[in-house]
């Protein structure tokens, strides 16, 4: 696993920055992905609904990129990719390995609200380099303040 960077911190920062553009739902996470080249160049952006009310952060950056050459990419996600979805066949963590991206970087664990998650295992497995900048996880957290105080209430805590 390579070390977080500067240049990490800022582009995560601004993905959770973008997580802010999803619809308000009690149902979802509000995410944002920013697929950036090697060379630090925005290759495409994306958040939690941004086109459809089931798509998620990484499938709608994805989907503006298909057939690139995203070997040397990072994607960078405010919320750990999902390994398991209801809403589509494909999970994000299967997306991001179709599409051959090799880094990945993300600030707070997916909570096991709506899915047990293992994204960053499952990543790794895969041969990617996975980066948890768990520093700016509280500010994901704060954007889903809404769905974590729904499942703390649920579960009685």
């Amino acid at each position: 696993m390579t070390a977080d960077t500067e240049p990490d911190r800022r582009w995560l920062s601004a993905a959770i920055e973008l997580s802010r553009l999803s619809p308000p739902s009690h149902t979802r996470y509000a995410v944002g992905a920013i697929v950036v080249d090697h060379h630090g160049v925005v290759l495409a952006t994306g958040y939690t609904g941004e086109t459809d009310p089931h798509e998620h952060a990484e499938e709608a950056a994805l989907a503006k990129l298909a057939g690139r050459d995203l070997a040397r990419a990072t994607i960078f996600s405010s919320l750990e990719p999902c390994t398991a979805r209801k809403s589509r066949p494909a999970s994000c963590t299967d997306l991001i390995l179709a599409a051959g991206i090799r880094r990945v970087a993300f600030a707070l664990r997916e909570p096991p609200i709506f899915a047990d998650c293992h994204g960053a295992e499952t990543l790794r497995q895969g041969g990617v380099d996975v980066a948890e900048i768990g520093e700016l996880g509280h500010l994901v957290a704060k954007i889903n303040a809404h769905v974590l105080r729904l499942a703390t209430a649920a579960s009685g805590r």
